[in-house]
């Protein structure tokens, strides 16, 4: 992902909404002129602002873009040239995990790192990398259904860690 995906995402948002610079920046604990220069990429949005615009709107986009910021790129982009109708990503996303999962059967995953050969870490590479796209299309159908049927991205993902809590998964 390339760096600066934060102030699109942010600029989509307040289109969507109507909110003027003085109101986002209220949202976002700073002027609104501070997010006129985030928008226009005369200025790095701060963690602190990316947190507070983020949760004030709860938009999946938005958080997606703040993580990709923070995380340096590391974090599933997002995908602004495609069609983002919940259907178009639902076939996108299925499609996605079947490539996963067809590879699945050719990984040789009982090997070791030290056991594989070339052609082995190839297909282990091109696993992952599979593996990488349907993380994307996961991340953007929950963004699509929750912002298609209001449910909240922050609430959704409150609600998966305490379940995997409940189940021992994390501490």
């Amino acid at each position: 992902m390339a760096i600066g995906q934060f102030p699109g995402a942010l600029e989509e948002v307040l289109k969507r909404t109507g909110d003027t610079l003085a109101q986002a920046g209220k949202a976002a604990n700073v002027d609104g002129s501070q997010v006129g220069k985030i928008i226009k990429g005369s200025r790095k949005a701060s963690e602190p602002v990316m947190r507070a615009a983020a949760q004030h709107y709860d938009d999946g986009q938005l958080y997606i873009a703040a993580a990709g910021e923070v995380t340096g790129g590391a974090f599933a982009p997002w995908l602004n040239n495609m069609d983002l109708h919940r259907a178009s990503v639902l076939f996108k996303t299925v499609e996605e995990m079947k490539e996963v999962l067809a590879l699945t059967n050719e990984a040789p995953i009982s090997k070791t790192a030290d056991q594989l050969t070339e052609s082995d870490r190839q297909i282990m590479k091109r696993l992952l990398m599979e593996t990488v796209e349907a993380i994307t299309a996961l991340t953007h159908f929950a963004a699509v259904l929750c912002k298609e049927y209001s449910f909240s991205w922050l609430a959704t993902w409150k609600e998966h860690r305490a379940d995997l809590k409940a189940k021992k998964y994390m501490k």
